[in-house]
């Protein structure tokens, strides 16, 4: 009862609201995106995401070593595929001598504990753009994940850690976790994208790979037919549930801001760590407000990834990572 009881005592200075903070951020909350392309010496600023680049496999042991100085243990890699390699039925993404198959190796072989987890979708892969094989206009769900199985075991074969099926197929996650315990990779971990949401917030990663759905007849338009309906929060646990019964070990909300009720949701259902996914829009929106000077940017930034923990992620997959770990260490 006032006055004797007076809240704003606990926030008189920032010792005070330190030292009772609820939520905290460290670097190993991070899981750190990273986009790799063929070639030598090359490091290409991706021009919808200010301040983030594709990295050839020379110059990706420097950021590599970067990430690991400043505590960041974690990444999830991404390729962008020459068009000359791209066709409908995701082969490349099967050749064991691949770029990300490559690029497993060269950071093993750089920083050998860092834990890397992999991109399972065939849309960088893909001459149209999607997540499947498209026969007759649909994006065929069975023999996708029958390819996305295969593409998974290159990735553990050459090292990852961890695989992470994003496309939203039914039933990758069990064809993934059968076929890798066939071929004894037993440790190998499953990060399922679960409540992967058809979200406008994608363009600038699609920009980043080079992987939109294109404008030809008898190609979906979009990826409303197997990523969520934005509209849904059941059918978000439903999915979440029916991934963890397949094996996934960490599971995935993407993507974040909008969807923190969903993250909230899923982390209150399940007892497997739970990821989020501060995806390329976000960023770029927050970039943008910034260089216009209507916010400030470093305050946005440490604000919303607080967000993402208060909200229930173990997991903050962001493309602020570094810039967040520079502030917060110091």
């Amino acid at each position: 009862m006032f006055p004797l009881r007076r809240n704003r005592r606990l926030r008189t200075n920032e010792t005070m609201r330190s030292l009772i903070r609820e939520t905290n951020i460290t670097p190993n909350d991070f899981l750190v995106p990273l986009f790799v392309v063929e070639g030598k010496g090359v490091k290409e600023e991706i021009a919808s995401m200010p301040n983030y680049y594709r990295y050839s496999l020379d110059l990706l042991k420097n950021e590599v070593k970067t990430l690991w100085s400043l505590g960041l243990k974690s990444v999830l890699l991404f390729v962008k595929v020459p068009d000359n390699l791209k066709d409908n039925k995701g082969t490349e993404a099967l050749n064991p001598n691949g770029l990300m198959q490559r690029a497993i190796k060269t950071i093993k072989d750089t920083c050998p504990e860092m834990l890397i987890m992999t991109d399972v979708a065939l849309d960088p892969y893909s001459s149209v753009g999607h997540d499947g094989i498209v026969k007759n206009g649909m994006i065929i769900n069975d023999e996708s994940a029958e390819v996305l199985a295969k593409m998974a075991l290159t990735h553990a074969q050459a090292g990852a850690d961890f695989v992470a099926p994003s496309d939203m197929n039914d039933g990758r996650t069990l064809k993934i976790r059968e076929l890798l315990e066939q071929e004894s990779f037993i440790n190998t971990g499953i990060m399922a994208y679960t409540a992967k949401y058809a979200s406008s917030f994608y363009g600038p990663f699609r920009d980043a790979l080079d992987s939109a759905p294109v404008d030809m007849t008898d190609v979906p338009k979009d990826k409303k037919t197997y990523q969520m309906d934005f509209g849904n929060r059941i059918e978000a646990v439903r999915e979440t549930l029916i991934d963890i019964e397949e094996g996934a070990d960490i599971v995935m909300v993407k993507p974040g801001l909008s969807y923190l009720d969903i993250l909230r949701e899923i982390k209150n259902e399940v007892d497997v760590p739970v990821a989020v996914y501060q995806v390329s829009g976000e960023y770029a929106m927050i970039k943008a407000a910034a260089e216009k000077g209507w916010l400030n940017h470093d305050q946005i930034m440490l604000e919303t990834t607080m967000a993402f923990k208060r909200a229930g992620a173990d997991i903050i997959t962001s493309y602020f990572a570094k810039d967040v770990v520079k502030i917060i260490n110091g």
